[in-house]
């Protein structure tokens, strides 16, 4: 039976949680998480000013934009001034999300350089501060949570600022952490450390931990629950072009055989779907380019994966992208397991 995940008032029906990726996890990547079994999605971090200076511009717009059919739905912010915190989780509430989540986590080279994201666990009072302003403009009934990793290096201090942060965090009415396993030097180099992450929720007792880092399979999911112990699992890369990730996932939480990887013609729905919701969103101009970035991670699903890649690299129309699925996805066929073809990019890159 499927345990529900607690954010606070917010209630989710299991602990599969499609994470915060900057580029990726707009309104149609997140609704189709949520129609394929993830119980609550995040939207791409967001930097506190454009949230606040954002103009009406379809592109802008769009950034911010929320479904009628997916909520409960996350907003992650990142900056470095607490100032600017505020006034963008009253603007995320007014778009109409959920809950508001705070990146302390990313480790790309040119946002720790702007003393964002990961940058912020070297510095606990300016961190806790962030947290303090943006729970004091959140209103009671809008959960706050915070992404962490966990700590800036393997040195004792980062250690000891990780756990500054995290107590207080809590203390100042974070409804959920979650960590991931790896440390900020580390960007996405070598395993997470999902031992530390067993650690973070025997040290949190009652309180919610989300755990994050190599969650590439339904298999991988179930075994960060019960080795870790923690409340639920936030699957960042190994959602992009596989949704399918979370119907497997709840599978094997029920006690039920995984369903198999998706056939060809249901691949071919959801390609279906996923363009229909982008060039809703955008416009086909932008839904051509935007896309092709997941058309590869959808690629890898298909027998023919390599040549499937490159036909929709090209394309740019609406006739393209239907071009591509009348070429290789006319015939069913099983589909194959795209865990094995693991290529680790960054999950931010504001």
């Amino acid at each position: 039976m499927t345990i529900p995940l607690h954010l606070g008032p917010v209630v989710l029906d299991s602990p599969l949680v499609q994470a915060a990726l900057a580029g990726y996890s707009d309104l149609p990547m997140r609704v189709l998480a949520r129609r394929h079994g993830a119980s609550y999605a995040l939207g791409e971090v967001l930097l506190d000013r454009f949230v606040t200076e954002v103009g009406t511009n379809r592109r802008n717009l769009a950034r911010l934009a929320v479904a009628d059919d997916e909520h409960p739905v996350g907003g992650q912010l990142m900056g470095a001034n607490p100032d600017d915190f505020a006034p963008a989780t009253r603007r995320l509430v007014a778009a109409g999300y959920d809950v508001i989540d705070i990146n302390f986590g990313c480790p790309v080279k040119k946002v720790l350089g702007r003393c964002r994201g990961g940058y912020l666990l070297g510095v606990p009072d300016t961190a806790l501060e962030i947290v303090q302003r943006v729970r004091d403009a959140a209103p009671p009934h809008v959960p706050v949570t915070l992404k962490m990793r966990r700590g800036l290096d393997d040195a004792p201090e980062s250690e000891d600022r990780f756990w500054t942060i995290f107590d207080g965090a809590f203390a100042r009415g974070v409804a959920a952490v979650t960590v991931h396993g790896r440390t900020v030097r580390q960007r996405y180099v070598g395993p997470a450390d999902w031992t530390f992450l067993a650690r973070v929720k025997r040290h949190a007792g009652t309180r919610t931990v989300i755990g994050s880092g190599d969650l590439f399979s339904a298999a991988a999911c179930v075994a960060m629950l019960r080795e870790t112990g923690v409340d639920g699992v936030s699957v960042a890369r190994g959602a992009i072009g596989n949704p399918w990730i979370f119907a497997q996932a709840r599978a094997l939480l029920d006690g039920s055989p995984p369903p198999p990887p998706p056939t060809i013609h249901e691949q071919r729905a959801v390609l279906r779907d996923h363009w229909r919701l982008a060039a809703d969103l955008h416009g086909e101009g932008l839904a051509g380019r935007g896309m092709r970035k997941f058309a590869i991670k959808y690629a890898r699903l298909h027998p023919e994966r390599l040549a499937v890649r490159d036909a929709f690299v090209a394309v740019k129309t609406d006739a393209d992208w239907h071009a591509v699925l009348d070429r290789f996805y006319a015939v069913d066929a099983p589909g194959r397991d795209p865990s094995a073809d693991i290529d680790e990019t960054a999950d931010c890159h504001a």
